[in-house]
């Protein structure tokens, strides 16, 4: 059973073990970093396979779990399910996935979810939905599919799925190449894409592939593998993170209409130790702005504004899977190079990193099946 902080501390005062200053102090430890010491402190605790998480108005947050448990977190610590998720696909790596509060959600309400969605004997698909928070924030209440990956993929497997929403008010939604790994360079499906549509899944007018023969309207660029992670930086730019398969982990700025080469181009090998493609390069198709070799199985992605952190304002923060921490990237787009690795007991399997309002730095951590707060020491 999923216990909340404040419940936790309010049965361990009743049984007189501990005061909630000495109960404060043992979830908070300080670790190094660059920048000095830094406060880790355990927000959550005891969730199972936890995929995501976002900042709601006034300290709450939601979180996912990838079975298709959506969660909400209020100003004080109480954890709750919300009811009304749409049906997911939990198998393999799918499941309920990312979470997105728009810039609006003050006034609309509104939130938007990606999953796995069940597509019959088709298989299954990334699939993004819209639906409205209840003022008591215990539903979800009309809430529809605006987008979901063109059926025919089957299998368990690299889904993509991060939500970001551009400075255009558009949303841009990741979707792996599924395992077929020529998808990816097939604008007629969507494996292997960002995809770009409208809040209500209407497809914008300058898309670049809209009203080109064959082409799925909705892809924005293409070419990538898995791209498990994505951020907007603080000058309205588009970058995600995606798995490579053995080396080539990727971090890519996206460019309308471009191709990131995957299968044709990348820096690491096939499992079983095999060529990938046609080499590192090839006219036509867009070079990394950093790529890992061995990969670090990168999850999340969280570019900093420098609230608490002056030195840290730009960097991009990524979490690997395979290694247990969190890498720190710091330079230009053509420059761009890992200047630190965080890597402390907290940092087991991350799986998301987010700002939060007040400058402070949030991670998901698979492994340990928490959420930590980080802030200056």
């Amino acid at each position: 059973m999923l216990n909340s902080r404040r419940h936790v501390l309010a049965v361990l005062m009743s049984l007189s073990l501990i005061n909630a200053a000495d109960f404060l102090a043992a979830q908070t430890v300080s670790r190094d970093s660059s920048a000095g010491a830094v406060q880790v402190q355990q927000i959550v605790s005891g969730l199972d396979t936890p995929w995501a998480m976002a900042f709601l108005p006034g300290g709450g947050m939601l979180i996912t779990e990838r079975d298709g448990r959506l969660l909400h977190r209020d100003a004080g610590g109480t954890i709750s399910e919300i009811e009304g998720v749409p049906e997911v696909r939990d198998a393999g790596q799918g499941g309920l996935l990312d979470v997105l509060v728009p810039r609006d959600f003050a006034t609309t309400r509104e939130i938007f979810l990606s999953f796995v969605k069940p597509q019959g004997r088709a298989g299954e698909g990334t699939a993004l939905a819209r639906g409205r928070l209840s003022d008591d924030a215990r539903r979800l209440e009309s809430v529809e599919v605006i987008f979901e990956l063109a059926p025919g993929s089957s299998g368990g497997r690299h889904f993509g799925s991060r939500i970001v929403e551009g400075r255009d008010g558009h949303l841009y939604l990741t979707i792996g190449d599924r395992g077929d790994r020529p998808s990816a360079q097939d604008l007629g499906v969507e494996n292997g894409s960002v995809v770009r549509v409208a809040r209500d899944g209407a497809i914008p007018a300058d898309n670049p592939f809209k009203g080109q023969a064959g082409a799925r309207p909705g892809i924005y660029t293409y070419g990538h593998r898995n791209p498990q992670g994505a951020a907007m930086d603080q000058q309205g730019r588009i970058w995600v993170v995606e798995h490579g398969a053995r080396g080539g982990d990727e971090v890519n700025l996206l460019a309308a209409g471009a191709n990131y080469g995957w299968p044709v181009i990348s820096y690491g090998r096939h499992y079983s130790g095999a060529k990938i493609g046609e080499g590192t390069a090839k006219p036509g198709l867009e070079q990394p702005a950093h790529y890992w070799d061995p990969s670090i199985a990168p999850s999340g992605m969280m570019i900093y504004s420098g609230k608490l952190w002056p030195q840290w304002a730009g960097h991009i923060f990524v979490g690997s899977l395979k290694f247990d921490l969190i890498s720190r990237l710091a330079g230009p787009a053509n420059g761009l190079r890992e200047v630190e690795r965080m890597q402390w007991p907290e940092t087991a399997r991350v799986r998301d990193l987010r700002e939060a309002p007040d400058g402070t730095i949030w991670v998901m951590s698979v492994g340990n099946g928490a959420i930590y707060r980080l802030s200056p020491g």
